[in-house]
């Protein structure tokens, strides 16, 4: 488990009204779930396929903040 911080809310807004977790930290880096849960775990796959893409192609990996995030 990644210790990334993900933000995960409902959305009514996709087709399939879903679940959508989302990781600030990691630019782009989203998922979806049907219940909170699976979003939770799409996300981690998610922190992972993101870190080995960056790896792949030699792009800095930011270290997590390990605190919450400011909101706006």
């Amino acid at each position: 488990m990644h210790k990334y911080e993900i933000i995960i809310y409902w959305s009514n807004e996709d087709e399939a009204e879903a679940y959508v977790a989302e990781v600030p930290e990691l630019p782009g880096c989203t998922a979806h779930g049907a219940t909170y849960e699976s979003a939770a775990v799409h996300a981690n796959e998610a922190i992972q396929l993101w870190i080995d893409t960056a790896t792949e192609f030699g792009d800095p990996i930011p270290e997590p903040k390990g605190q919450r995030l400011m909101l706006a």
